[in-house]
């Protein structure tokens, strides 16, 4: 038997934000109350009309960013159209580009590191992808 992967959690300052702005980015929408608590610190976001399909994203409040390089990102692909129109969308939405020590960006890269608005490292990797 094995495991299967059914939530990415990330911690954050701004749970509603930060679920707001990768909702754009994966094209999910946001679940209303996906815990029952009703208490606003965690949001859940996961495909268009499927809110029981996994994986999803949890965004959970915690007090202070985490310091420091994280040790897990997430990598995402174009899916209908190609990288630099999807890393334009991207960086529209509020992503930025950050340095993690990958050198110089050049014409041969297949990847951009960016981070989402509180900092969270992801790449934007060249192929494209079925939707």
């Amino acid at each position: 038997m094995a495991c299967r992967l059914t939530s990415v959690v990330v911690n954050c300052t701004d749970p509603a934000a930060l679920a707001g702005f990768w909702a754009q980015v994966l094209g999910w929408q946001v679940h209303e109350d996906p815990d029952g608590t009703e208490d606003g610190d965690l949001v859940t976001i996961g495909p268009v009309g499927a809110p029981d399909a996994r994986p999803v994203m949890d965004f959970i409040e915690v007090p202070d960013p985490t310091p420091g390089r994280r040790r897990l990102h997430l990598d995402v692909n174009p899916v209908d159209r190609d990288q630099d129109a999807e890393l334009a969308r991207l960086l529209e939405l509020g992503a930025v580009r950050v340095d993690v020590g990958q050198g110089p960006v050049t014409e041969d890269m297949t990847w951009y590191v960016l981070a989402d608005p509180e900092g969270n490292e992801f790449c934007l990797l060249r192929s494209q992808v079925s939707g």
